[in-house]
């Protein structure tokens, strides 16, 4: 994404704050009183899913749908299903992820959240994450800015060079090289990984996190949290290519930080140890 000034609007917009207060609604009525109290299963991807996320994505289509009828891409929907979702959404469509971070979900770790996103023409315009622990409401809108609880996100400074940064890294998905080397010889100044790629874009646009790295992200995971990075004045990439926008619709690696300079920093430092 490419740099941008400051974010002209001071206020949300009348769809930003409905969008924000459905997610903000389906989590207090669908999600938080089955905290820990749910059961699952492991879908055909390993990953987890419980009674929780297909109630907390019904509502979400429900409810966002009121607000712009276009067509919905779920996580808990079928891979078919998506497909038609993005062919047939010529105006756009809503991106869900009912939770992220079931995982943490399950097992009573307070580190998940609720993300929803309108995407026209491949690009994020407008995104809400919602973490209902902390009771935090990052939103954002294209070319309007990123809001947490309503009021105007600052991406605060902490560290100014990698040696005194504090990185969120995912190793999961990232090749053997580059986990090696930064396993021997990482060159920030600590290492952080909860489980919440949505909370990761938003703690890292807020200035909690200094840089961030993720092997590959659906769009459901960076749809939301890359707009709100953006809006901040934050920069992105992926390790394929210099533009996050760029990168495969489906699935995106991520290259990111909230300050420019220490991003082109970070991203020189991986380029040159992949």
């Amino acid at each position: 994404m490419e740099k941008r000034g400051p974010p002209r609007a001071k206020t949300m917009s009348a769809m930003l704050k409905a969008a924000s207060a459905a997610v903000k609604l389906v989590a207090a009525e669908e999600i938080m009183p089955r905290y820990m109290k749910v059961a699952h299963q492991h879908k055909s991807d390993g990953s987890l899913c419980t009674e929780a996320d297909t109630a907390a994505q019904e509502a979400l289509t429900r409810k966002l749908q009121n607000i712009l009828n276009v067509p919905v891409i779920g996580e808990e929907m079928a891979e078919a299903e998506q497909a038609k979702s993005w062919a047939d959404g010529k105006d756009g469509v809503w991106c869900i992820d009912p939770i992220d971070g079931t995982s943490n979900f399950v097992r009573g770790l307070g580190y998940f959240a609720v993300s929803v996103a309108l995407v026209r023409d491949g690009r994020s315009v407008l995104g809400v994450v919602h973490d209902p622990v902390a009771d935090e409401t990052f939103a954002a809108e294209l070319e309007r800015g990123s809001f947490l609880n309503g009021e105007k996100l600052v991406s605060r400074t902490v560290a100014t060079s990698l040696s005194g940064a504090l990185a969120n890294v995912d190793m999961k998905r990232l090749g053997s090289k580059l986990v090696a080397e930064l396993a021997a010889a990482p060159p920030y100044s600590s290492q952080r990984n909860f489980g919440a790629s949505t909370l990761d874009w938003c703690y890292t646009a807020a200035g909690r996190y200094d840089l961030y790295l993720h092997g590959g992200q659906k769009l459901w995971d960076y749809a939301a949290g890359s707009l709100v990075l953006h809006e901040t004045g934050g920069r992105a990439c992926c390790l394929e290519c210099d533009e996050f926008d760029q990168g495969g619709v489906w699935q995106r690696s991520v290259i990111a930080a909230p300050n420019p300079a220490l991003f082109e920093e970070w991203k020189n430092w991986i380029r040159a140890h992949l």
